[in-house]
């Protein structure tokens, strides 16, 4: 016997074999009696959004380090090879994973012959005890981590697997060797194995430093009105949602790059944008808490010092201009023209698996007036997604076409802000 290769697998979805794919997979090599021999985990690329991000964690800034599956496809097979493939749920984890080598070009038998179930098992032994993993492993006393995390819902699962072996699993449970002997001897294809280096969460913490942490101390030549005016407007699109997402990041370093833009210059743009903000929201006279907070944060992003963040909060004085800004009138540092806005009629994209569902948002901005679409053309104006570095057609798309891809609550701003510029008119009588 060769033991057993205890499988759990985080997915975008529920439905294998059409546009759902895993987000993450770990297994679990457990030896014939039950003790665990190694684990091995890692996220997986999906090429597509990940889904109901609430409920497995996973994130896309995370994600898009990760490999693919078809890159991991022959780590994957070594370590299901010849032995009986165990999951909680095991239809589900099983006809993901049988998919996913499917969609790469290998036939492989992970078939219900060849698997065993810790959950129908544990309704064998156990009839009274709870069916889910989580009641499972509460009834048995078995340690479950971080749920809806795969490497230790599959530890879970082992640890199940071990109780029911040590309780007579192979005697209780009809044609149970039948199934581990069929495993064993079921030849399997050979997958070439790419060497791709497992990716965990938390890895963007590690590999995406921030933009400026990336650029050159200073360059020789001046900033040109151009360049000035071309990166605080992109400056401005980004913190549209007050959150600049791994792609923004990389958008704002590669244009910096590219036009030779050094960290000195970037600072005093910064400054310059901040000066303009607060410009703004002092136009009425006052400074709310809000506006403050608001203000504080985007210095934060932009890493403005908290002293010259002080000074940037203090009231303009008097009859003179609050900062020089390109030749425009508001005081905002980037231009009327260049602040971007949503207008009636503009057209607006959703994508992902969002926090409130998608038709509630797309009757909000009907309402305001925008024209919600199924497909990014140039034309759009905004990408709402569940996650900013959504990884689906319709970002990778939207970067290309340079349109902001926000979050919900960027989007639930820009329609606040809508709906204040259109305030006035609403009270003009004709």
């Amino acid at each position: 016997m060769t033991g057993y290769a205890v499988v759990d697998v985080e997915t975008t979805g529920l439905f294998p074999g059409g546009h759902d794919r895993i987000a993450e997979i770990a297994i679990v090599r457990v030896d014939p009696d039950g003790r665990v021999e190694d684990t091995w985990t890692t996220l997986v690329n999906p090429g597509r959004d990940l889904g109901p991000q609430q409920i497995h964690g996973i994130s896309a800034s995370d994600a898009r380090h990760a490999p693919t599956f078809d890159d991991v496809a022959g780590l994957v097979a070594d370590r299901l090879r010849g032995r009986t493939f165990v999951a909680h749920n095991a239809q589900f984890d099983r006809r993901f994973v049988w998919h996913a080598f499917a969609a790469t070009g290998y036939d492989v038998p992970l078939i219900e012959p060849t698997t065993l179930c810790t959950m129908r098992t544990g309704a064998q032994l156990s009839p009274t005890a709870p069916r889910s993993l989580a009641g499972a492993c509460f009834h048995h006393g078995v340690a479950l981590g971080s749920a809806h995390e795969a490497l230790s819902d599959a530890r879970a699962a082992a640890g199940l697997l071990g109780i029911y072996l040590a309780r007579g699993a192979r005697h209780a449970v009809p044609g149970w060797d039948d199934v581990v002997e069929l495993a064993a001897t079921t030849p399997w294809p050979q997958i070439h194995s790419s060497g791709a280096t497992p990716v965990l969460r938390g890895a963007a913490t590690e590999r995406d430093t921030h933009f400026l942490a990336r650029l050159a101390t200073a360059r020789t030549l001046p900033i040109t009105t151009w360049e000035k005016e071309e990166y605080l407007e992109l400056v401005d699109r980004t913190l549209l949602d007050r959150y600049i997402s791994a792609r923004e990041h990389d958008q704002l370093a590669q244009f910096c790059s590219q036009l030779g833009i050094g960290r000195d210059e970037v600072d005093q743009l910064h400054r310059e944008y901040l000066a303009g903000l607060a410009a703004v929201a002092w136009a009425d006279g006052v400074l709310t808490p809000a506006e403050v907070a608001d203000l504080r944060s985007v210095a934060t992003l932009l890493e403005v010092s908290a002293a010259d963040t002080q000074l940037l909060l203090q009231p303009p004085a008097p009859k003179t201009p609050a900062v020089t800004g390109s030749g425009a009138d508001d005081g905002s540092g980037t231009g009327a023209s260049s602040r971007f806005a949503l207008r009636p009629g503009d057209l607006v994209v959703f994508t992902g698996a969002m926090d409130e569902p998608r038709d509630v948002w797309e009757r909000r901005a009907g309402a305001a007036g925008l024209l919600p679409r199924p497909a990014v053309t140039k034309k759009v104006r905004v990408v709402v997604a569940a996650d900013p570095d959504s990884m689906s057609g319709k970002a990778r798309k939207a970067e290309s076409y340079g349109i902001p891809v926000i979050s919900e609550s960027g989007f639930g701003r820009l329609l606040g802000d809508l709906a204040h510029a259109l305030a006035p008119a609403a009270g003009v009588v004709r």
